[in-house]
């Protein structure tokens, strides 16, 4: 366990060298920018090496892995983040443990989190995935709506008891330069912010684009493999 605790600290130290790099040559301070530590593969031993490295927000993106493995690690008192593309029948069991869902993308499922969020008696801060690659009406291949389709989305996560707007969040395309996808992503959440001054919540950047996603104004990096190495293969 100790050359894996030194591996994580390793990747640990590097990733909060390069969000500090780069929160300083947007000049953004360091405290406004939230590491979640993406843990998705990787046993509940890692959640608690993190944790112990000083870690405070974790992510996960499969339910059936987050479940038992947040059950496992209740009492570090983690902030959990859901970071995954979520079925609607997966929602009132996400609405459990995750404090933040990062991936609501249509209206079926902000009312199936609504329901489950107030069936477990809990409050579930939620983030409108934005699709830059989806026409309206549509969603984007690796999730998320259309950039037209966003403001309905966060009026109803608005409305929904149970439910509380943060922003916005998105992943870069494939193929795409990461920096114009941060930049449309920020004008997409300026205008959630308009209407919803409290969602300030600016989701974007992994492991491969955390530099291009602070410089267009991420609150939120949803980082894994420069934290805890390659991922083993999903069971």
């Amino acid at each position: 366990m100790s050359g894996r605790r030194e591996e994580v600290a390793a990747g640990l130290a590097a990733v909060e060298e390069r969000v500090r790099r780069a929160c300083a040559a947007a000049g953004r301070p360091r405290a406004g920018v939230v590491l979640v530590a993406v843990t998705k593969t990787w046993p509940a031993s890692d959640v608690r090496l993190v944790a112990e490295l000083g870690a405070t927000d974790v992510g996960e993106s499969r339910d059936q892995e987050a479940a038992p493995k947040h059950a496992e690690c209740a009492d570090l008192g983690l902030r959990w983040h859901f970071v995954g593309q979520l079925q609607t029948n997966k929602a009132r069991s996400v609405a459990a443990y995750a404090d933040v869902v990062h991936s609501v993308d249509r209206a079926r499922l902000v009312d199936a989190l609504a329901a489950g969020a107030r069936h477990h008696g809990r409050t579930v801060r939620c983030l409108v995935q934005v699709a830059l690659d989806a026409s309206p009406g549509e969603t984007g291949p690796r999730g998320g709506a259309a950039p037209a389709d966003v403001r309905a989305l966060a009026d109803r996560v608005a409305a929904a008891e149970g439910l509380e707007l943060g922003g916005v969040m998105a992943v870069a395309p494939r193929g795409a330069d990461p920096a114009e996808a941060f930049a449309a992503l920020a004008r997409t959440a300026a205008a959630v912010r308009r209407a919803h001054p409290a969602a300030t919540d600016l989701s974007a950047g992994m492991s491969g684009d955390l530099e291009q996603a602070v410089a267009a104004g991420a609150t939120h990096l949803r980082v894994g493999s420069a934290v805890f190495g390659a991922r083993p293969p999903l069971g």
